[in-house]
C-alpha cells in the first residue's frame, strides 16, 4: 500500500506526541474553589463530594497556603454564615465570613490572588439569589432590588481585599452596576470576572450540600440561562463585556464545551469555565467504584476545556492536578 499522507508517523513516540501536542495544561491555569463556613471550628467533609471540605477560617487559610505551594495562584472564595435572613445581610456585611476570610488570606500570603464569589443564595433565608416574592411555589426574584445589594456585596469583598468579584448571580444589568460601584468606591483596578453563561443545571446538587444553599421553594430557571440556548449565552456574554467584564466564565463546563468555544471564538477575552460539583461527583463515584481512572478520565477533561478555548479552568480537583503535572507522569 502506498500512502503518501500517515498522520500516525506523528504519535509513535511520547517525545513525537510531545512535540506535535497542540495544547498544554498548566498549573497557572487552575482555580481551586473553597468554602469557609463560620458555623464549624475545623474541617468538615462534604459527602456528595469526596475530598472536599467545608472549611473554619483557619483550614480555610492552611489549605489555601498549601494549594500556593503546589503552584496554584489563586482560590475562589464561597462563605457560609452561620445567620441568614430575606435581605442577605451578611453578604455585604463588614465582619462578614467572607470578608473576614479575605483579609486573613490576604494578611497569610498577599500574592495569592483571591477570587470571591458574588451571590446572596448562601446568605438568604430562601436560598434564591436575589430579594424573592413567593407566590405558592412560584419564586419571583426582584431584579434591580438584588442588583443593589450585589453592588453593596462586590464593594465590601473589594474593601477587604479581594484581588476579584465574580458576580454568580445571573441578574440582569449587575455587571455594569458592579463595575460602576466599584470605581465610584476607589477600586478602579478590581477585577471584575462575571459568569456571563451560567446555565440552570442539574450538575449543581452537590455545591448546593457544599454551600447550604439549595432554594427553599421553587427553581433558579427565571434567572440562570436554559440549557437548549447557544445563541443567548453569547448574547449574555456581550452584554457583560459591553458593562465591564474583564474576564468572562461558562458554567457548567464539560456539557457546555460548544459555549466555550464559542465565546472564546467570538470575543478573545480571558475565558474561564467552572468544572462544577456534579462533574466531580460523578467521576469521583465511579473512580471509587473502580469504573473509571481518576488520574487519567480527570486530566483528559481538563485538556477537554483547554482545547475548547478555556484560559482558567475552576476544579475542586485543583490540588490534585497540580500533584499529577507536578509529577510529570
Amino acid at each position: 500500500m502506498h500512502l503518501l499522507k500517515r498522520p500516525r508517523r506523528l504519535r509513535s513516540t511520547p517525545a513525537l506526541r510531545n512535540l506535535v501536542r497542540e495544547n498544554a495544561l498548566r498549573v497557572e491555569d487552575l482555580i481551586l474553589p473553597l468554602f469557609v463556613s463560620e458555623k464549624i471550628s475545623g474541617r468538615v467533609p462534604v459527602v456528595s463530594m469526596p475530598g472536599v471540605f467545608q472549611l473554619s477560617e483557619k483550614e480555610l487559610v492552611a489549605e489555601a497556603l498549601a494549594a500556593h505551594a503546589e503552584g496554584i495562584s489563586a482560590v475562589l472564595l464561597f462563605g457560609i454564615p452561620e445567620k441568614k435572613d430575606e435581605q442577605a445581610s451578611q453578604a455585604y456585611a463588614e465582619d462578614g465570613v467572607v470578608q473576614r476570610a479575605v483579609r486573613a488570606l490576604k494578611a497569610a500570603r498577599p500574592e495569592l490572588l483571591v477570587i470571591t464569589d458574588v451571590c446572596l443564595c448562601e446568605f438568604m433565608s430562601h436560598g434564591h439569589c436575589g430579594i424573592t416574592h413567593f407566590h405558592g411555589d412560584q419564586a419571583l426574584v426582584d431584579n434591580d432590588a438584588s442588583v443593589e445589594l450585589l453592588v453593596r456585596t462586590a464593594v465590601s469583598h473589594a474593601r477587604a481585599g479581594a484581588d476579584i468579584v465574580a458576580p454568580s448571580d445571573m441578574m440582569d444589568g449587575r455587571v455594569g452596576a458592579i463595575r460602576a460601584g466599584l470605581d465610584a468606591a476607589g477600586f478602579q483596578n478590581a477585577i471584575l470576572m462575571s459568569y456571563a453563561a451560567k446555565f440552570a443545571s442539574a450538575h449543581y446538587g452537590p455545591f448546593r450540600d457544599a454551600a447550604e444553599s439549595a432554594p427553599a421553594a421553587g427553581d433558579r430557571r427565571t434567572y440562570q440561562m436554559d440549557a437548549a440556548n447557544a445563541r443567548e449565552a453569547l448574547r449574555e456574554t456581550a452584554l457583560d463585556i459591553e458593562e465591564g467584564a474583564d474576564i468572562v466564565m461558562v458554567k457548567p463546563g464539560l456539557p457546555y464545551l460548544d459555549i466555550v468555544w464559542r465565546v472564546k471564538e467570538q470575543f478573545g477575552l480571558p475565558t474561564a469555565v467552572y468544572n462544577v460539583s456534579g462533574e466531580y461527583a460523578m467521576v469521583k463515584a465511579a473512580a471509587q467504584a473502580g469504573w473509571l481512572d481518576e488520574r487519567a478520565t480527570v486530566l483528559e477533561q481538563m485538556l477537554a476545556f483547554k482545547r475548547a478555548g478555556a484560559d482558567l479552568i475552576i476544579t475542586y480537583w485543583a490540588r490534585q492536578v497540580a500533584g499529577w503535572l507536578a509529577s510529570g507522569k
